[in-house]
């Protein structure tokens, strides 16, 4: 058959009705995607081993005879079990295979088979467990270096390899070079043919690091250039410029005066307003450094300017917060504050809307349904997102769709090693509060091990005693039905079942809440404002009082299986305290035996500089897990690892910046296939770049 980019997969030889829905799920209805669905890791099966020369712990491909019929048992309900024996010239090895019942009938006594699997030993007898394996003679795989698939169920690696060969084979010659031919050449990169062939199938670990390589630069220059063109954009745009008025007359209406740091990143702010641009600007500062008071101080400029403003926060709870500490305040300048989220009820929130396309409220604070439809402004001028790390590119660019070209203020309590800022808020300009106020003592950190527990119960109960509140976090809601055990047996902390076990046995006497995110959100603001009031002594808590109110009272933060969670996830944990007059506490428990694990919590426990940790945190655990689940708005990358693809990034943004000085809008006939790439790396806002 020929196979060309357009050809459906269900036309491909083994592609029915049913493998062609499970394909869907990966993405893959054409043969063009094939191509593009990179693999997620290599084996090396080059090499054949001998059943003693092979390394141990670590994958291997040994040729081996089955040395007797296979020996199937059941061990329980839901478990069998295939024994297998095999042997070579040297030795022995004993195979084990866990509910795959089908090896009894596809392995034959006498007969030599290649298997695939990392090699253990038990005493002097060599082990594998559930190895891959081919007929020795027949091997399709062995020889070569095998790419391995993200999969889905029902689809197997050794299907996704067959279809992306027959793609591989037909169409890699008619994949579009779309990197511009003088940024290939000046960045020495493989060409599209040579890169798709060796990053599925490499003859050579060289030919997949070009191959690698390519595309690795690839991802970075589009998502460069895009974030580039966004940039431009709003350089372009002009919007009525804000006369700075005098800033001695907002601080008039503190009750403190501000920090140097909060101090200068007013003047930005000040500076941006006044600039006829719009502005598009990231506050970063370490819980309690301030960020709020910087956000009214944008608030009360935009609104004396004769404009609106609004602030959108992640939560109820938080908006409310806000609602209360920023009302008053700016209500003394004569600034009118009103509340728009889900706990209104239906009129107050028609009433909400009313006011604000009439104009009568001139400062908002809500949840991110204040940017949805059906939410008019009468003359927006500054939006301010707080603590909200999904309001990225998308959501700014969200606001423009409405016709709007507000300014934009970004607050994020995060903080993001400056390397990787340059590119995650690419399209930003960032200020940094780098100062706490005056007067706030620095929480003081421990990493505890499993025999201080009973001590730690008592801190819990002494600080309780004086009047002040505990926060105890668990990584789980619920107990794992598997047993919920770490490696080396230890237990996994889960609220439900750990908050029992506490009032029951250890706490009793103490008022304890529950709090986690399985929770409708009406209970969880209740118990929310409930510790905040003061009833709850002891909050047993998921992480989802991460971005949270502030509780002044509360001075003891316990985390269990500490080690479970990342360096600046712990970082923004332990700024739930410390927000008070009290001397505050961060109790990291950990049941780890790993060295690492415990350095790694050490290096907590020795800073409270924020960055200092998020660069920690960086190398260690890399951005994919440093942000989660696409916190930061900005297209997945399939290849691309910001940490050690660094030097490669810089290399990428100048090569964009360079096409751009050129060619501002990639209205070039030649760099349209460019800006076309660009859409479709953003393609979750297709109108972006329109």
């Amino acid at each position: 058959m020929d196979i060309t980019l357009d050809t459906p997969l269900i036309q491909f030889p083994g592609v029915g009705e049913a493998r062609s829905k499970k394909l869907e799920k990966l993405g893959l209805t054409r043969c063009e995607q094939l191509l593009t669905y990179f693999p997620r890791d290599y084996e090396d099966r080059r090499q054949i081993w001998s059943i003693r020369s092979a390394p141990l712990g670590q994958k291997v491909c040994v040729r081996a005879m089955v040395a007797q019929h296979p020996q199937l048992s059941r061990i329980r309900k839901g478990m069998e079990l295939v024994k297998v024996h095999v042997v070579d010239h040297a030795g022995a090895m004993h195979l084990t295979f866990f509910n795959q019942s089908y090896v009894q009938r596809a392995l034959t006594a006498g007969e030599e088979y290649i298997f695939y699997g990392a090699v253990e030993e038990q005493g002097s007898r060599r082990t594998m467990v559930n190895p891959i394996f081919e007929p020795a003679g027949r091997q399709g795989v062995t020889g070569r270096i095998v790419p391995v698939y993200p999969l889905t169920a029902g689809i197997s690696n050794h299907l996704i390899s067959s279809l992306t060969h027959l793609a591989v084979e037909h169409c890699a010659a008619r994949m579009p070079e779309s990197l511009p031919p003088k940024v290939r050449l000046a960045h020495q990169l493989a060409q599209a043919e040579f890169s798709y062939q060796n990053i599925h199938f490499p003859a050579t670990p060289e030919d997949l690091d070009k191959a690698r390589r390519r595309f690795t630069f690839e991802e970075l220059f589009y998502l460069s250039a895009g974030l580039a063109l966004l940039r431009g954009r709003r350089d372009g745009a002009v919007c009525p410029p804000m006369d700075p008025l005098p800033k001695e007359d907002f601080l008039a209406l503190l009750p403190f005066a501000p920090t140097q740091a909060q101090s200068r990143v007013m003047d930005d702010i000040a500076k941006d307003l006044a600039s006829g641009k719009p502005m598009n600007r990231l506050v970063q500062g370490d819980v309690g450094s301030g960020k709020t008071v910087v956000a009214a101080y944008a608030a009360w400029l935009a609104v004396k300017n004769g404009g609106q403003a609004a602030l959108m926060a992640p939560t109820e709870v938080l908006a409310e917060q806000h609602y209360r500490s920023l009302g008053p305040l700016l209500q003394q300048a004569g600034i009118r504050v009103g509340l728009l989220t889900g706990a209104l009820t239906p009129k107050e929130k028609r009433l909400a809307r009313q006011a604000l396309a009439a104009g009568e409220i001139d400062f908002v604070i809500g949840t991110h349904a204040l940017i949805s439809q059906g939410v008019e402004f009468a003359r927006l001028r500054l939006m301010i997102a707080d603590e909200q790390h999904r309001f990225g590119v998308a959501q700014r660019s969200a606001l423009a769709g409405k016709g709007l070209t507000p300014h934009v203020l970004v607050m994020s309590a995060t903080p993001i090693p400056r390397t990787l800022a340059l590119i995650i808020y690419g399209d930003l300009d960032v200020s940094i509060i780098d100062q706490l106020p005056p007067g706030r003592s620095p929480v003081e950190t421990y990493v505890v091990g499993e025999d201080k527990r009973a001590r730690m119960y008592n801190f819990v109960r002494k600080l309780v005693g004086e009047g002040r509140q505990a926060y105890l976090i668990c990584p789980a809601v619920e107990d794992n039905p598997e047993g919920g055990e770490l490696p080396g047996g230890a237990a996994l902390k889960a609220v439900t079942s750990y908050a029992q076990h506490l009032r029951e046995e250890v706490f009793p006497d103490l008022t304890l809440g529950v709090l986690h995110g399985k929770m409708r959100p009406k209970e969880k603001d209740a118990v929310m404002a409930a510790f905040a009031a003061g009833e709850i002594q002891v909050l047993v808590a998921t992480t989802v009082v991460e971005v949270g109110v502030d509780v002044p009272n509360a001075a003891l933060m316990v985390v269990e299986n500490a080690e479970r969670f990342g360096l600046s996830q712990l970082h923004q944990l332990r700024g739930r305290v410390g927000r008070g007059k009290h001397q505050s506490y961060c109790v990291l428990v950990t049941q780890s035996r790993s060295q690492q694990a415990r350095e790694r919590l050490k290096t907590l426990a020795s800073t409270t500089d924020g960055f200092q940790v998020a660069e920690e945190d960086l190398k260690l655990r890399g951005p994919g897990d440093f942000f989660g689940s696409r916190q930061h708005g900005l297209p997945q990358l399939a290849l691309a690892d910001l940490t050690s693809d660094l030097l490669l990034l810089q290399q990428a943004q100048q090569a964009a910046r360079d096409l751009l000085e050129e060619d501002p809008t990639l209205s070039q006939p030649e760099n349209r296939p460019v800006l076309e790439r660009v859409r479709k790396l953003f393609s979750d806002t297709p109108d972006m770049f329109n």
